[in-house]
């Protein structure tokens, strides 16, 4: 897989056939706009080249303080896209100049004096330029001037795209992990720096790896306790992972504890990929470490079950 980064060192392809977005998840309907894209490059000899932004674009241009929460890093994303097929990813910069651009700018010098397309494959609803004002009859419009064909996604997988992406967000905050891995087509997963935490789960027998999500636009599912596979070097583990606010301890902050079975190794400050398998339950308070240790020992049974 290619990633260009500078938009201004490209190499010179040739018979370009492109799609723009940002393809946050990467699930299911994204690959099958690939998959078009993919198709039709090899229809004319030329190269399938996706164009996606960073920062997300809503990250530069919304005036509110809402939190945007992604259900990708850069880094996750340009994986998956990489599994989904792809071998040409062009991240472009996006910034208030960029965000600035016409959108007869836009076509102009970016789409055609950057990559000189000859198929755009993108949604009739695909909005670009200063204010969103570019549009897909804009480029149609431009098909003869330019030398290039637009290419609509079809309507019923436009849909199951935009449809996805909010289904997906909604089961993760719900805790709903098997709704959103049937979306996705794959289970969802994260990276955590493991941190220096109160060590009190060892003092009940069920030592704990704190967490620490340096992205803070990951979207971390609902508060609950899960069953999760563990990678860390390279070598899988089996576990299970709370994320909440630990309130029979007294907690107020939320937390990502992961206790990883049959493992004794010291990984202070090294990274884990966590893929969660399944839901086990909510987050609740117990009347004393006892009763946790209890309901602990039911959790770690329902777990290597999942």
């Amino acid at each position: 897989m290619n990633l260009y980064r500078d938009i201004n060192l490209l190499p010179q392809f040739y018979n370009t056939v492109l799609t723009i977005g940002s393809f946050d998840g990467v699930h299911k309907g994204h690959v099958q706009v690939i998959k078009q894209i993919i198709k039709a490059a090899k229809n004319i000899d030329g190269t399938a080249v996706l164009i996606t932004f960073y920062p997300h674009p809503q990250q530069v241009v919304q005036n509110n303080n809402k939190p945007l929460l992604l259900l990708n890093t850069p880094g996750e994303k340009y994986e998956l896209l990489k599994q989904a097929g792809i071998l040409n990813i062009i991240e472009v910069p996006f910034n208030t100049a960029f965000a600035a651009l016409s959108a007869d700018d836009y076509i102009a010098e970016f789409l055609v004096q950057k990559f000189n397309p000859k198929i755009i494959v993108v949604g009739y609803d695909h909005k670009f330029g200063n204010k969103r004002t570019g549009n897909f009859s804009l480029l149609k419009s431009n098909e003869h001037k330019y030398g290039y064909l637009v290419n609509e996604i079809p309507a019923h997988l436009l849909q199951q795209v935009t449809i996805s992406s909010t289904k997906i967000r909604e089961a993760l905050l719900l805790g709903h992990i098997e709704i959103a891995e049937t979306l996705l087509g794959y289970p969802y997963f994260f990276s955590g720096q493991v941190i220096m935490g109160n060590q009190l789960g060892r003092t009940i027998g069920y030592p704990t790896a704190n967490l620490y999500i340096e992205d803070e636009h990951k979207l971390i599912p609902a508060n609950a306790v899960y069953a999760v596979q563990i990678q860390w070097q390279n070598k899988l583990y089996r576990g299970m992972m709370n994320i909440g606010v630990r309130p029979t301890v007294g907690g107020t902050t939320r937390s990502i504890e992961v206790n990883i079975f049959d493992f004794t190794t010291d990984i202070y400050g090294e990274t884990l990929i966590i893929t969660f398998i399944k839901k086990i339950r909510n987050e609740v308070k117990f009347n004393s470490l006892s009763e946790l240790k209890t309901q602990l020992n039911i959790d770690k049974i329902a777990a290597l079950q999942a």
